[in-house]
């Protein structure tokens, strides 16, 4: 009795200590404890102080224990924030109880009940304040466990953000409402592509020509969508853009449906060769350590798509519809998202030599292989498919490449294009150094991300327009427009909360007994059939006899029906006996790993409690001899 009241003493003693001490040691296997880098570098470029109001129905009798451990694992890491921050984050933690002013305050500040099934509301949310600048996360849902760093992280740099990040745009794909040819009087110009109001809702757009000689000043991403004119003196700013360690997004194309669209109506322009329908970047590429083939296309026969056409319904090869498989999950731009559809998309590579970190973002399957893209406009689908050889390995369709690049002009700035004597070509050389000077490589690690397919980006492929009360509405096909805004949204950001990466769960499935009770239920369920099988098989003969024996409305049981019947019975008590067998054993090995991990669990923090006494122990035995000593 005595050993067990020091034992709980002692229990108490090395609780009390720990929570004296701020130390913590996160032993998950992807730390999810752990604040990232990218948070901590964050926190610490922190101006103003920021105030987190997190609120939390901690006092519901209903509360499922699902939310109240979720909600302790967010409060854990908001003070992990405040402990950080040295400072600049504060941390108030609210419980809004119905009807009072704590409640107000939550639905003021944006913060959005749930509704449980008993009828309350829950709220669970957070708002960071600096200043006058307010934002919140109306509800953590659980689902986002592993990208809560980033969401709270996201959320405090968005309140130190007062004006619009800036995208600069430099497309050769009309994104931009076109005026038609001939346009009536009263007629409405043709509207801008969905993107583009998806992107200008959190961003300020920059559109830029492509003949253009530099890029505006100031541009917190840039995307190059179709790049088909550009000229050396933008190649280089594009280059620089990225040294300088500016995200970048470039989507190409090795065979452009649309323009190969506009093509078509144009009657092929009397036999004269397809303009625009190709789209690369060479230069760039080759020295970025880029691989990608502007002729090939990747056709997938697990992933194309049917499409209804004049001879029917049709299956391209070249169209592919992505599942959730093939988008990376792991990754805030495409973690969320469950289909996209891309036409005739080229393959990306990525040298290896380059010790870049690169993150696949879209992939085909293993049973895809490339098709020259010219033979796309006389070769019926069936045709194609025969021709697609399967590698045996995925093809990135899109990628993200974060690290340092060397720049295609080591030479430094180009003349511009309009210099056509040498002193005009002097005079650009003198000008280019004026400003700042060349980068031949990163200044810092640059972003880049690259998508092998243009189409994906317009509303003939992500969105379908109807008429709903007189007004126009726009239903989504796919997620194409949300990979768009999630990509830009993720490199618009801060460059701190590119390096967040999505985390574990602190919910850990018990995998080691789920596989247990799945191999035990694959062999129940094999001897269960077997004999299900038997008992109708018997069942029929039953039926059989009964119905030849029937006199009238009186059935008489023959000695045949007794037989089968009795046979039914003997097996029917074999298979519950069989049946109660197996699950005996199942129960006994998750049972005995059960009482296993028990007494483990019950052990480990006692004995450690003890070997550390007994350290202590000895070491003060031998301090008093050694002092008894002299």
């Amino acid at each position: 009795m005595a050993a067990l009241a020091l034992l709980v003493l002692i229990l108490v003693l090395v609780n009390y200590l720990a929570s004296q001490f701020p130390a913590r040691l996160d032993l998950t296997k992807e730390n999810i404890y752990t604040l990232s880098d990218g948070t901590r570098s964050m926190l610490g470029k922190i101006e103003e102080p920021v105030v987190l109001q997190f609120y939390f129905s901690r006092s519901l009798e209903s509360l499922p224990i699902r939310f109240k451990n979720y909600a302790t694992r967010v409060e854990e890491m908001l003070r992990q924030y405040v402990s950080a921050s040295g400072g600049r984050v504060t941390l108030r933690v609210i419980d809004p109880q119905p009807d009072t002013d704590e409640e107000t305050a939550a639905r003021r500040a944006g913060v959005t009940p749930q509704t449980l099934p008993t009828g309350e509301p829950i709220y669970f949310g957070l708002v960071a304040i600096q200043a006058d600048q307010e934002a919140n996360i109306a509800f953590f849902s659980p689902n986002r466990e592993p990208f809560l760093e980033y969401d709270v992280s996201q959320l405090i740099h968005s309140v130190q953000q007062f004006d619009k990040p800036r995208l600069g745009l430099v497309s050769g794909l009309p994104l931009r409402g076109q005026m038609p040819m001939g346009m009536m009087p009263g007629q409405q110009p043709q509207p801008d592509q969905l993107v583009l109001s998806q992107w200008s809702s959190a961003f300020e757009i920059v559109d830029v020509d492509e003949s253009a000689e530099e890029l505006p000043a100031n541009l917190d991403v840039l995307a190059v969508i179709h790049p088909q004119n550009i000229g050396e003196s933008l190649l280089f700013a594009i280059d620089q853009h990225l040294l300088a360690g500016r995200p970048l997004i470039v989507a190409v194309d090795p065979s452009s449906y649309f323009f190969k669209g506009q093509q078509r109506q144009n009657m092929m322009m009397m036999g004269q060769p397809q303009q625009g329908v190709t789209s690369d970047l060479p230069r760039l590429f080759s020295s970025w350590g880029i691989e990608y083939n502007a002729s090939e296309v990747v056709g997938d026969l697990d992933l194309a798509t049917s499409v209804q056409t004049g001879g029917g319904i049709t299956s391209f090869p070249v169209w592919l519809s992505l599942r959730k498989e093939q988008l990376a999950a792991e990754v805030l731009p495409t973690s969320s998202l469950n289909t996209m559809l891309m036409i005739e998309p080229g393959s990306i590579a990525v040298a290896e030599d380059r010790g870049y970190e690169v993150t696949p973002l879209v992939q085909s399957t293993p049973r895809s292989g490339t098709v020259a893209g010219m033979m796309l406009s006389f070769t019926p689908p069936a045709e194609i498919a025969r021709q697609i050889k399967s590698g045996g390995a995925a093809k990135n369709l899109a990628v993200m490449v974060r690290g340092s690049f060397k720049s295609a002009f080591p030479e430094g700035k180009p003349a511009t294009t309009t210099s056509t004597d040498s002193e005009d070509a002097d005079a650009a050389d003198s000008a280019s150094t004026e400003g700042s000077p060349a980068l031949a490589e990163s200044t810092a690690p640059g972003t880049l991300v690259v998508v092998s397919d243009t189409d994906w980006l317009l509303d003939d492929f992500s969105v379908r327009r109807m008429n709903f009360l007189g007004m126009q509405a726009v239903e989504p096909l796919n997620d194409n427009l949300s990979f768009a805004s999630n990509v830009v949204d993720f490199l618009g950001g801060s460059q701190d909360l590119i390096t967040i990466r999505g985390k574990g769960s602190a919910q850990r499935t018990f995998t080691v007994i789920r596989e247990m009770e799945t191999a035990a239920q694959e062999r129940y369920q094999a001897e269960l059939e077997g004999l299900e099988q038997r008992r109708n098989e018997i069942q029929q003969e039953i039926q059989k006899l009964q119905t030849q024996q029937a006199d009238g409305r009186v059935l008489i049981a023959s000695p045949e029906v007794s037989q089968a019947l009795e046979r039914y019975r003997v097996q029917e008590a074999e298979l519950r006996t069989s049946i109660r067998q197996i699950r005996l054993s199942l129960r006994e090995g998750i049972e005995s790993l059960q009482n296993r991990l028990t007494v483990l669990n019950a052990l480990v923090v006692p004995l450690v409690v003890v070997a550390l006494g007994c350290v202590m122990l000895v070491g003060r035995n031998r301090r008093q001899k050694s002092s008894s000593a002299k």
